[in-house]
C-alpha cells in the first residue's frame, strides 16, 4: 500500500492509503474514455465517365468514413472536353446524394472550382436534414467561347 496525494490543490491536501499501480491504471482508463475521435476530411476523386460499380464502391467507402465521424469531400475532375459538360457532373453528384441519404448531410453543395467540382458531406446527426433533402440545382448552360 502507498500513501497517495489525491487532491493537492485542496486545503488541507487530501491523501489516501491505496495501491498506487491500481490508481494509476484507473486514471489511464478514465483518460482513454474522455478522448474522442479527431474529425478528418477524406477526399474521394471521381471523373465524369466513372462506371456505376466504381461509383457505388466509392460511395460505400464514403458512407463508412461518415459513420466513423469524418467529413468526406467528393471531387470530380474534368479533363479536356469534359469540362464543357458540367451537367454530367451535377447528375452524378445528385446520384451520390441519394445514395448517401441519412448517413450524411451536405456541408458544402456542389460547386465548380476551376476544372473541378467539389461537394462536402459531414456526418449525419440525429434530427438533422438528410442529404437527399438538399438537392442542388443545375447551373445555367455554359456556352464555350
Amino acid at each position: 500500500m502507498d500513501l497517495v496525494e489525491v487532491a493537492p490543490t485542496e486545503r488541507p491536501p487530501v491523501c489516501r492509503i491505496m495501491d498506487f499501480g491500481k490508481f494509476k491504471y484507473s486514471q489511464n482508463q478514465k483518460k482513454k474514455k474522455q478522448k474522442h475521435h479527431q474529425q478528418k476530411l477524406k477526399e474521394i476523386r471521381l471523373h465524369p465517365d466513372v462506371g456505376e460499380h466504381d461509383r457505388d464502391i466509392k460511395v460505400s467507402r464514403a458512407v463508412k468514413f461518415l459513420e466513423d465521424g469524418d467529413k468526406v469531400q467528393f471531387t470530380m475532375v474534368f479533363h479536356g472536353r469534359e469540362r464543357f459538360h458540367k451537367e454530367i457532373g451535377f447528375d452524378i453528384f445528385k446520384l451520390i446524394i441519394e445514395q448517401v441519404g441519412e448517413k450524411g448531410r451536405i456541408e458544402r453543395p456542389p460547386r465548380i472550382e476551376g476544372q473541378r467540382m467539389v461537394m462536402v458531406f459531414s456526418p449525419g446527426k440525429p434530427g438533422a436534414k438528410p442529404a437527399a433533402a438538399v438537392v442542388p440545382a443545375k447551373p445555367a448552360a455554359e456556352t464555350p467561347t
